[in-house]
């Protein structure tokens, strides 16, 4: 019975998933090729004069390496919005946007860059119609996430996606702290008419 019911739920989700046209997965996370590291390290080279090459370039190798270990070490199989579901059901480990983020962001930041800089962004935090999503952002050192590259590795599945933050078409990102800012905020207002209602 219970298993039957998670069977429907799973149906329900990767339904919702087509018809929302959110992130598909491919088959099975696949490791990158030289060409794919070697575009990310021009992008990331160009952000600035700045930006030391040999930084981009371990940069690049380290993004594409990072996510298809945490692809395995997530037990990757599904697109995202049913690994979502088999996360918050205890039946996979991690695999959350914010995992994925988390973790990424974390091996970068052990390599002691000292031309670059990390930052968190959210989107679809104020879109009731969409799941709220998280990402690492790198830029130049000193730049903002707008003038930065997001680091994407779970709108793919375990596949490493990369964009400049301004031209993501699937995603308007804010700062994190912007965002939990204005959480807190709201979080305040319905405290607020609520202890009047009382």
């Amino acid at each position: 019975m219970i298993r039957r019911a998670k069977r429907h739920i799973l149906l329900m989700i990767a339904a919702a998933a087509i018809l929302a046209g959110c992130a598909v997965a491919p088959d099975a996370p696949r490791p990158a090729d030289s060409d794919a590291v070697s575009r990310l390290a021009t992008g990331v080279a160009a952000l600035g004069p700045a930006v030391a090459p040999g930084e981009a370039g371990r940069l690049a190798e380290i993004a594409y390496a990072e996510t298809a270990r945490l692809a395995r070490a997530y037990e990757i199989t599904d697109p995202p919005l049913i690994h979502n579901m088999k996360v918050n059901m205890g039946l996979r480990p991690r695999g959350l946007c914010y995992h994925w983020a988390d973790d990424l962001e974390a091996r970068l930041r052990r390599e002691g860059f000292e031309t670059l800089s990390f930052h968190r962004a959210i989107a679809n935090a104020d879109n009731p119609f969409r799941i709220e999503h998280s990402t690492v952002i790198v830029s130049a050192r000193g730049d903002d996430m707008f003038a930065g590259i997001v680091l994407d590795p779970w709108r793919k599945g375990g596949e490493l996606h990369w964009t400049p933050t301004v031209s993501d078409a699937d995603y308007r990102w804010q700062p994190r702290q912007v965002v939990f800012d204005w959480k807190r905020a709201r979080q305040s207002r319905v405290a607020v008419a609520r202890a009047r209602a009382e």
